[in-house]
């Protein structure tokens, strides 16, 4: 057995392999659908100085005027004045005419969406004309733009799901549903206070969903999701003044991009906000940033028909337009979007371009972060560098490595298809270099830099390598600045999780099984209180004097210990031993035979904290 459980791992692994390539390079070869055939219309643009401020007023609107890359199903978003204060839109369409529509305002107050009825048609031009002002002071006001030719993605499958063999993941008596993989702790957790570990489990093999883990590889929480349904990037975030898990889930397809939606989730393990993308995508699995005043940032990818024979693919090829979307949670409307084909050349890519009509990821969005002053700091893995968008506008302000990078890399300071960058309170840049796929450095690591925006150079101050064997991770993977300056990296595409002092020093170091993987990995405090009850489940031993009763409590963090109550009837039963808490979940053998059992989840205290439904005793 322990022979044919290695044998899995393995193929698990080869298929990873293949996910991680995948989600890296952003090639699916032959997973992709037929393309239509026939040339595909130019998309690549002349010129990149686009912006989304409205000339002569104060308000930004999406599409971006010039643009040429708006989905038919696009909203036309404006946001910066009252929607009050916006009048008589009118929408129309070189080829579909006059647009009806509605003029949806925004939760914050500071816009409004004007909703078309109907679809745009691809390759038309858009003139929008409306009345911006408040009463007596109107200014009449246009702009235009073009829509883009969507690429089919339905018949794009997702990454093969291998079962895993029950030597990599846990099984529980009392939670027979749940199996979630083993996180092995190879240097023990010297950094309690940083909390608990946060990672999500798929594409790869067995089951997938969030799961949070204490530092000593005891299972805290784990939401199975459907077969073929992922999670991705398990986090703590503010909501409406509550700390709340929020993470990504739907389908990974084989164009390494996701179609789904992004969750947020309260301490009792409850929904209380699930946010879409808007303008005809779905939420891309990579980042997903809750900003003040119920706005998120989520990445979106839209697969677009690209004629590229410009920079040496084919005629009738497909380009992978990546978008930041700016989306009011209360209302799920599109406050701003941002495309990287209206700001990036594609020329700038890493990414080969292919010689088949397959997309070209040519800048593969994969974080974006938020900045106080409104700036967004995003990441293109294919382009190898991170870029500070101006708030509002959209303009780049500058951009770090790269083919065009405003800054002068100092020694060991550039990346090659980073993912993570993220700016600290001191204006330092932190992200995780993978350095891979195809392989450029030795090995991956986090790096923290400094940079000089009047001399235009940026500094390698230290970088983070696995402190043990050289890790290269061909995908995914992040670096987390806590409170006191240290580092927690998740691996990524190399199933792992180590937290670093700050002056480099290991504090934490932790595996899961090969084959799996975490898209990223976080250390949270975490306090939670399922409204679920506990779970229970009983058997008599073999020979029928003595009841094994088993008893866990998914998510609950504060459980101490347990009270086991037994009788002979369900309505008869009285407390039989009281246990310490010991685990994901915990088991005691009661010295008689019983029909049936419950427990009581207790806290430090003693106090009652939750109780289980009574149930039948196996084999009574």
């Amino acid at each position: 057995m322990r022979r044919n459980g290695y044998i899995v791992l393995l193929v698990a692994a080869a298929a990873w392999i293949t996910v991680a390539v995948v989600l890296g390079t952003g090639h699916p070869g032959a997973q992709t659908p037929v393309p239509p055939s026939g040339p595909s219309p130019e998309c690549l643009p002349s010129s990149f100085d686009h912006s989304a401020a409205l000339e002569g007023s104060s308000v930004d609107v999406s599409p971006a005027p010039g643009t040429a890359s708006a989905n038919p199903a696009t909203q036309i978003s404006f946001r910066g004045t009252p929607a009050s204060d916006i009048q008589d839109v009118v929408v129309q369409g070189s080829r579909s005419g006059r647009h009806s529509g509605q003029l949806d305002g925004y939760y914050q107050g500071d816009g409004a969406s004007f909703v078309p009825a109907q679809r745009f048609i691809a390759g038309e031009r858009v003139d929008v004309r409306m009345l911006l002002g408040p009463a007596g002071h109107e200014r009449r006001s246009s702009f235009s733009f073009g829509v883009a030719t969507p690429y089919p993605t339905d018949g794009i499958p997702g990454f093969p799901n291998p079962a895993a063999p029950p030597s990599a993941y846990q099984s529980f008596v009392s939670a027979p549903a749940l199996h979630p993989p083993i996180l092995d702790v190879t240097a023990a957790d010297r950094d309690p206070a940083a909390g608990d570990l946060m990672m999500t489990v798929g594409p790869g093999p067995g089951q997938y969903g969030p799961v949070i883990y204490r530092p000593d590889g005891r299972l805290v929480w784990f939401e199975e999701l459907p077969s073929a349904i992922n999670a991705l990037n398990l986090s703590v975030q503010s909501y409406e003044g509550q700390l709340d898990l929020t993470w990504w889930q739907g389908h990974v397809l084989g164009s390494g991009f996701g179609k789904g939606e992004d969750i947020v989730m309260d301490s009792n393990y409850q929904t209380v906000a699930i946010v879409h993308a808007g303008n005809g995508a779905e939420a891309d699995l990579h980042d997903f940033q809750i900003a003040p005043n119920n706005v998120a940032y989520i990445t979106a990818y839209d697969l677009v028909r690209c004629d590229l024979s410009s920079v040496g693919g084919v005629r009738n090829g497909a380009l992978v337009d990546t978008a930041v979307q700016e989306i009011d949670m209360k209302t799920g409307l599109v406050r701003w979007e941002w495309h990287s084909l209206d700001h990036v050349a594609a020329g700038e890519s890493h990414a080969p371009v292919p010689t088949t009509a397959i997309p070209w990821d040519s800048f593969h969005l994969n974080s974006i972060e938020h900045e106080p002053n409104g700036n967004l700091l995003i990441s293109a893995r294919s382009t190898w560098a991170a870029y500070l968008l101006q708030s509002g506008s959209g303009r780049i302000l500058w951009q770090l490595g790269g083919a065009n990078s405003s800054f002068a890399m100092g020694a060991g300071a550039e990346a090659a298809w980073q993912h993570d960058p993220r700016m600290q309170p001191d204006g330092t840049i932190t992200l995780f270099d993978d350095g891979s796929t195809p392989r450029v450095h030795y090995q991956s690591r986090g790096v923290r830099l400094a940079i000089d925006p009047a001399r235009h150079i940026a500094t390698l101050l230290r970088a983070y390598p696995h402190p043990g064997n050289p890790l290269v991770s061909d995908s995914q993977g992040n670096l987390q600045t806590l409170p006191d300056r240290g580092s927690v990296i998740g691996w990524g595409s190399v199933p792992s999780v180590t937290e670093l002092g700050p002056s480099g020093q290991l504090l934490l170091d932790a595996h899961l099984p090969p084959g799996y993987s975490s898209y990223r990995a976080f250390r949270f405090p975490w306090n939670g209180h399922p409204l679920a009850p506990p779970q229970t489940s009983a058997r008599l031993l073999a020979a029928h004097d003595a009841t094994a009763v088993f008893a866990s409590w998914n998510g609950a963090t504060d459980v101490r210990a347990w009270r086991v109550l037994a009788g002979a009837a369900p309505d008869a039963l009285t407390s039989r031993a009281t246990v310490p808490d010991s685990g994901f979940e915990s088991s005691v053998t009661l010295p008689d035979p019983y029909r049936y059992v419950a427990v009581q989840a207790l806290g430090a205290s003693g106090e009652l904290l939750g109780s289980s439904a009574v149930v039948g005793v196996e084999g009574a």
